[in-house]
């Protein structure tokens, strides 16, 4: 008799925590986003829009005469100290951490002097820095580089991710009911994976961290100019292949406003706001962040038809909707040219090159071979950039930022943001887009990009059953 009631005291013990584990999960996964949060700025004219890159290339696969152009935090330093009101700026991953044995540029301790040199010389002049709390190792320690930047006057503002939706359910059920509410405080004592001689990190904050989500958003903004990039001022990033955009005009002011909402809800300031009147202008410029970007970008990949053209440069490739968006294009008839980062390290560490090869798989199987794919020759780091340029006989639609294609990044998990840009086909913009992306294409003056067979060739079966599997259960970091 007695075991028969510990057994039903068990079992509807059971039963209750399933029903617990399964409510909490569904919340988290479904909740009401903050307000402002996945954003559509109005469509703006600007006759200024302009396309920077880094590029790291050699060669040979072997890194023969190696070259790094890197432009885009030469132009952020720039932005910086031309202003004159006020800075905002907003990076997901920013420290001088690495474990390679190479010589990366300091793009952190160049950047964090930038901004508190610009605070100490304009104490009244508002500096904000918006980043994700991974650079403060969710709250084990602040690097040395926001400890530079705070002593200076700068007003650093580390994103609240709780309330945003949780990517991925089977962790984060247990995260939410159990974990959420160990102390994050303490010293560290486990070491960093980013890097040996990064800070420790608490246990605590190692069980944040698998709840994976991010703010991965990068901009600067400025009352004279901002930037839209896929660039991380991250020195051991420092070698990525990268894009970005600067606009001037009104859509600054769109920019501020979707940045202050991620601001306010982490309990960071109000940010300003520039005088601008809308102008007529050769380009029309949008602002997107999280599943504006995806829906902006089905709409404007479901009206390309027969003739069109399409160039992707991409580190990820994996969302559903996006891949049979550009299989469905490639089949009736646009040229549909993908540059894709084969997936191969990250930081020193090899990969198993998912997503990408297993979808790469699947289109060249859907297509019959219609669609044009080469990896870049990553001899070091990784072809970061994350642009679309989509053309028809009327215009030619630019969408670049943050955004991998994937479920994380463009279904309201992460926070993200792209610029979208429609431009006249015979535009500077659209001209230095194509023959940057032809460059690439055709190695032009180095190896830049390999055969699809070069990774392909050696794409087995486990790959794909391990990249539906992941998806299946949402635990995958990409």
């Amino acid at each position: 008799m007695v075991k028969k009631s510990k057994k039903r005291i068990f079992i509807g013990a059971a039963i209750l925590f399933a029903l617990i584990y399964i409510a909490v999960i569904l919340w988290h996964t479904y909740k009401p986003l903050p307000e402002g949060v996945s954003f559509e700025g109005n469509v703006h004219k600007t006759d200024t829009v302009e396309f920077i890159t880094d590029l790291t290339f050699a060669q040979d696969k072997e890194g023969t005469g190696m070259v790094h152009e890197n432009h885009i935090f030469e132009e952020v330093n720039a932005m910086i100290n031309k202003a004159e009101e006020f800075v905002v700026v907003d990076f997901f991953l920013f420290d001088g951490y690495y474990d390679d044995d190479e010589d990366f540029p300091k793009i952190a301790d160049n950047l964090s002097t930038t901004l508190a040199n610009k605070k100490k010389e304009n104490p009244n002049m508002p500096v904000t820095f918006i980043t994700d709390p991974l650079n403060q190792g969710y709250g084990s320690y602040e690097n040395e580089w926001f400890k530079k930047m705070r002593k200076a006057g700068v007003e650093i503002v580390y994103t609240d991710l709780d309330p945003l939706r949780d990517s991925t359910p089977i962790y984060s059920g247990i995260y939410r009911i159990f974990f959420q509410w160990f102390d994050i405080g303490g010293k560290g004592w486990i070491a960093n994976a980013m890097a040996s001689d990064a800070p420790k990190m608490t246990i605590a904050s190692y069980m944040t961290l698998l709840n994976v989500k991010a703010n991965h958003r990068k901009a600067v903004v400025t009352e004279k100019k901002a930037m839209v990039t896929s660039s991380n001022p991250h020195d051991a990033s420092g070698f990525h292949g990268n894009i970005a955009l600067t606009v001037t005009g009104p859509i600054i002011n769109d920019i501020l406003k979707s940045e202050e909402v991620v601001s306010l809800f982490s309990g960071g300031p109000k940010l300003p706001r520039i005088k601008a009147n809308e102008t007529d202008g050769e380009y029309e410029v949008q602002y997107l962040t999280e599943k504006k970007i995806l829906d902006k970008l089905l709409a404007d990949l479901a009206d390309t038809k027969e003739g069109d053209k399409i160039w992707l440069g991409m580190f990820f490739v994996a969302k559903r909707d996006i891949v049979n968006a550009l299989i469905d294009a490639a089949n009736r008839g646009v040229d549909v040219n993908l540059i894709l980062d084969p997936n191969e390290n990250s930081f020193g560490q090899e990969k198993s090159g998912l997503p990408n090869r297993p979808v790469v798989q699947e289109m060249v199987e859907d297509t019959k071979g219609k669609m044009n794919i080469r990896w870049y020759n990553t001899v070091i780091g990784q072809y970061h950039t994350k642009a679309i340029w989509i053309q028809s006989d009327e215009h030619t639609i630019i969408s670049s930022g943050s955004a991998n294609y994937t479920e994380r990044t463009l279904d309201n998990y992460n926070l993200e943001n792209n610029l979208r840009v429609i431009a006249p086909n015979n535009s500077q913009l659209v001209s230095e887009m194509e023959a940057y992306f032809e460059r690439l294409w055709n190695n032009e003056d180095a190896m830049y990009t390999l055969d699809l067979e070069e990774y392909q060739d050696g794409f087995t079966w486990w790959q794909r059953w391990i990249y539906s599997l992941q998806k299946f259960f949402k635990v995958t970091t990409y």
